[in-house]
Parts: C-alpha cells; sequence; structure tokens
C-alpha cells in the first residue's frame, strides 16, 4: 500500500513550486520545513526516539534526508515492522527492541489499541476521549536505557546530532537520562503536551524553559494531536537546535 502522508507531502511540495512560478504564496509543508532545517544544521546523524513503524524515517529518507539514523522502538509488534523498513535503506539502523529513559533496566509499556499512543504511564481520560482507538489493550516488558548509556555506541564520527522524541508522556525521563550527551547534541525535536494525557508527564509549559536553559533555541513549533470534536490542541513538535 503506498504512503499516502508521503504522496500528500509531495503533491504539496510540487504546488508550492508552480505557486511560486505564478506569484501565489503557497505555504511550506510542515515536513518540508522540518527538512531545511536538518540542512541548514547540518545534521548527519538522528536518533529516532519512539520510532514506532518506522514512518518518521522512511519520511524523512524519501524527502532526501542522506545521513545516518538509528530508531528505538519498545513494541515487539511495531519494531518488527520497523525493522523490516530499515531494510535496504543505507544509513538507517533500527537499535536492539528497548525504551529510551531515564535509568538502565527494565520497563513495562502500556500497549495501545492503535499502537501509536502506547506509553509507560497511565492514560488520562482527555487522550482516550480525543482517540478512543487509542486505549490500552495489553502490556509488554522490555529493556530501557538512558540515552547517556548508549549514545557512543552510535555517534561513531557524527558531527551534528539530531534527537527525535515521541514517547507519549515520557519526553522528561528522556532529557533526564541524556545529561552527560547533551553537549554532543545539536537539535531535536519533541512532542509536547499542552494538557495532561498520561499520568506523570511534563507539559510545554516545563519542558520549554528547560530546554532554553539547556542553550537551544526554539526553531519551530507545529501541531500534533488534536481534539477533532472540540479543535482544542493537545500536543505540539517543537523543534529546538543550538545558535
Amino acid at each position: 500500500m503506498p504512503n499516502l502522508k508521503l504522496l500528500k507531502i509531495k503533491s504539496e511540495m510540487a504546488l508550492r513550486k508552480v505557486g511560486n512560478k505564478f506569484g501565489v504564496d503557497v505555504k511550506m509543508t510542515d515536513e518540508e520545513i522540518l527538512m531545511k532545517q536538518l540542512k541548514h544544521n547540518g545534521i548527519d546523524l538522528i536518533f529516532d526516539i519512539g520510532a514506532n513503524t518506522g514512518q518518521f524515517g522512511e519520511m524523512i529518507y524519501k524527502l532526501g534526508y542522506g545521513g545516518k539514523m538509528v530508531s528505538f522502538e519498545p513494541l515487539s509488534e511495531a519494531h518488527a515492522a520497523l525493522v523490516k523498513r530499515c531494510e535496504g535503506v543505507s544509513g538507517w539502523t533500527a537499535a536492539e527492541r528497548c525504551a529510551v529513559g531515564d535509568s538502565d533496566g527494565e520497563i513495562e509499556i502500556h500497549v495501545s489499541e492503535n499502537l501509536l499512543s502506547s506509553s509507560a504511564l497511565d492514560m488520562l481520560s482527555e487522550h482516550e476521549k480525543a482517540a478512543p482507538d487509542s486505549k490500552y489493550v495489553a502490556t509488554e516488558k522490555t529493556k530501557v536505557y538512558k540515552l547517556d548509556s548508549i549514545f557512543g555506541k552510535y555517534l561513531n564520527d557524527a558531527k551534528n546530532v539530531f534527537v527525535k522524541i515521541d514517547t507519549q508522556g515520557f519526553e522528561e525521563k528522556i532529557l533526564n537520562g541524556c545529561g552527560e550527551s547533551l553537549p554532543r547534541i545539536k537539535g531535536f525535536l519533541i512532542e509536547m503536551s499542552l494538557v495532561k494525557l498520561y499520568d506523570g508527564q511534563a507539559l510545554f509549559d516545563t519542558l520549554y524553559p528547560r530546554m532554553l536553559k539547556s542553550g537551544f533555541e526554539l526553531y519551530g513549533i507545529e501541531p500534533a494531536f488534536v481534539n477533532k470534536e472540540t479543535g482544542r490542541m493537545l500536543q505540539v513538535d517543537a523543534v529546538f537546535f543550538r545558535p
């Protein structure tokens, strides 16, 4: 089955080029903006944390990214699909099945019906009301590592590292586990919640000032999860880079 989202992105990019020729200002897609940000900052290694089945990685490579990427996914079903997706893509590696957090050991993950909303944290009613297919249906145990513990394993000769975090409320714990690696990281894409969707998660108003204090600047922000009934934005993707 064709990747419909990717087809939509490419058609919108093509439409923008045609529009520009005729003096019509067509808005850039969020994905096109991200690709320009990665290129401008010379990103040559991406840590894709919370990869699911590899949707983000596939999109990045098909839109022209030529560097290396290491994708991390803790769920067995999603990880198996991720491994297959990485096959044949030069530079793209699926790490062993594991989560990334603030300690090394073992962790239990709640598996959601849609897989995408799976989390180590308990889901709150606001999330399930906005996406009924996100309800938990099972649990799985998996290894968990701090980013600091595995960073050097994949760094090699990379000069500009970008970390994408899409982990359903676990963002703060991942940041807590990368203190030693932080000076080597050029940028982040972090999914941040504006309202509490998972018990114990840190919200945008906590994570945003933390990133600024750590020496990063906000480069861009876009909607990630919206309640389709009320129109309320629940999560955003925030991109940060060092100046």
